[in-house]
């Protein structure tokens, strides 16, 4: 059995056998196979959290989503993102002729053939989601929503061989190094915290031997990690929300209306002539956006009337509106569903399909509103400033 990629660590003892995979590699789900056959450890640990887990058990996870839910719950962006990083990681996968994620299925189904406990060790998404937005700032914001948008575009494609080279310590540790660069508050709860998090769960797995299957980037933190111990409790609190942008959210609108109001009463038609700049900004670029989403030509006029509206009121966008009438006039069918992750394959997909389209509705109309927001508030202030 060849040692490659595998990292032994005696805890007392307890012998724990880490697996470092790429998580579209064809040898990565071959060698995991083959350690846990070897092995016959008592316990499998997995980078899985039970979301997770659930989506690769559950085929029918798309069929059973509500859409509307989706908007009203304002997690149209967030759905989008989860596809884009999931087109990208389906590409990569296809070209190699494996499903994404093989390795961790294979782990499931080893664990099950030798007996062994299966323990899903990773912490749960959502949480690590939460303390990744809530920790990198605007900048960071910006970067990592480009990084994933660039990602549905690239056509990139990469030689097996360079993928088992990702795998090794030194490309593995240049890659961190360059990736804390960039993105300096991401790389603590997307790597270290997860380290942390997932060498607890290992050394708490049940048995003498254990193995774990892991993406490469956590075998040395966890390797370093495993000798220390760790509060779950804490590494699974999500962080306070702030409530500066709240308070934003709110001073805009309320300082937009006072400079109209004030404007009308000294000069009436250099009022009308700021309402009229401000509807038509937010409206135009919000009615943009939707019809770049290839929207119906009602959702279209939705958002321009909405758009002026709804950026006077934090508690409601462009976008939520814009996507339930698209989602009513362009109502999704069972086959939409089914097709889903096969359709956001390719970019059209995310335009051909109406439940990805509805998303895309909902994304760029508030994005639109936001720029109308941004130069129709100038442009109001600049005609006070003139009116004075």
């Amino acid at each position: 059995m060849s040692e490659e990629n595998i990292t032994r660590v005696q805890l007392d003892d307890k012998e724990v056998i880490l697996i470092g995979t790429a998580h579209v590699s064809k040898q990565s789900a071959e060698q995991v196979k083959e350690v846990i056959e070897a092995e016959q450890p008592d316990s499998v640990c997995i980078e899985l959290d039970e979301q997770r887990y659930q989506s690769i058990k559950e085929d029918s996870q798309w069929k059973d989503m509500d859409i509307f839910k989706v908007i009203k719950e304002r997690k149209a962006t967030l759905l989008l993102m989860n596809l884009a990083i999931s087109s990208f990681q389906k590409r990569m996968a296809k070209q190699f002729g494996i499903n994404a994620g093989q390795e961790m299925i294979q782990g499931i189904e080893s664990a099950e053939e030798v007996g062994a406990d299966l323990v899903l060790a990773d912490r749960n998404i959502q949480v690590t989601f939460s303390r990744i937005w809530g920790n990198i700032g605007i900048k960071g914001k910006f970067m990592l929503l480009t990084e994933v948008i660039g990602s549905i575009f690239s056509r990139e494609t990469i030689s097996e061989e360079d993928l088992e080279k990702m795998k090794s310590q030194d490309m593995l540790n240049s890659m961190l190094q360059e990736f804390t660069e960039y993105f300096p508050k991401l790389k603590k709860p997307l790597i270290d915290e997860r380290d942390q998090y997932l060498s607890q769960r290992i050394k708490d797995a049940p048995g003498n031997k254990v193995v774990a299957v892991l993406g490469a980037a956590h075998v040395p933190g966890i390797t370093r990690e495993l000798h220390k111990e760790h509060d779950l409790e804490r590494l699974s609190e999500r962080p306070p929300k702030s409530k500066v942008p709240k308070i934003i959210a709110w001073a805009i609108p309320i300082l937009i209306l006072s400079i109209i109001a004030y404007t009308f009463a000294t000069n009436p038609s250099a009022g009308m002539q700021q309402t009229l700049s401000w509807i038509v900004w937010n409206g135009t670029f919000s009615a943009i956006g939707t019809a770049i989403a290839l929207a119906h030509p009602l959702a279209i006029l939705t958002a321009f009337i909405a758009a002026p509206i709804t950026s006077l009121n934090p508690l409601i966008a462009a976008g939520f509106i814009a996507g339930i009438v698209q989602a009513f006039l362009r109502r999704p069918n069972v086959r939409d569903f089914e097709n889903l992750t096969e359709d956001v394959f390719h970019i059209k997909g995310f335009w051909h399909n109406k439940v990805t389209r509805i998303l895309l509705v909902v994304v760029l109309a508030n994005i639109g509103s936001s720029l109308g927001t941004f130069i129709g508030g100038a442009d109001v202030v600049r005609l006070f400033f003139e009116n004075l």
